[in-house]
């Protein structure tokens, strides 16, 4: 005896599986590095180890991963620096920018870094940079 399976259920099933492919994808291609040109790959990854809920601060590379955006909100006349450290605690990059500015960062050598972001002052963020 055969069962008759409705319509609707095959459709359900077949979206459901769709579905889930298409995230297994997407996952797979945010897990791997972006792939420039010359074979090298090049990725950033930004950790925060302390924020401040006051400001809101945003680091974050763009899509080809050679460039690193900076900006910061929060009191209006507020200027915020940011401190770029490499491995041996030397300065390596230093910019500041006002309430509601972006700046770029460039040419920044493969490595790993710590940063640091201040407002009058007041140490309000702080975290790791990886460059690979």
């Amino acid at each position: 005896m055969k069962t008759i399976v409705p319509l609707k259920r095959i459709l359900i099933v077949l979206v459901v599986t769709a579905v889930v492919v298409l995230l297994a994808l997407d996952s797979f291609a945010a897990a791997r590095p972006f792939q420039v040109a010359s074979g090298v790959r090049d990725t950033m990854y930004i950790s925060k180890t302390q924020s401040n809920k006051r400001y809101k601060v945003r680091m974050y590379p763009n899509a080809q991963h050679n460039v690193l955006f900076f900006s910061a909100s929060g009191q209006n006349g507020k200027v915020y620096q940011l401190y770029l450290f490499d491995v041996d605690g030397r300065l390596s990059r230093q910019t500041h920018i006002k309430n509601k500015e972006t700046t770029v960062i460039t040419n920044i050598v493969k490595g790993y870094y710590t940063f640091e972001v201040f407002s009058d002052d007041e140490r309000i963020e702080n975290g790791l940079l990886t460059i690979k």
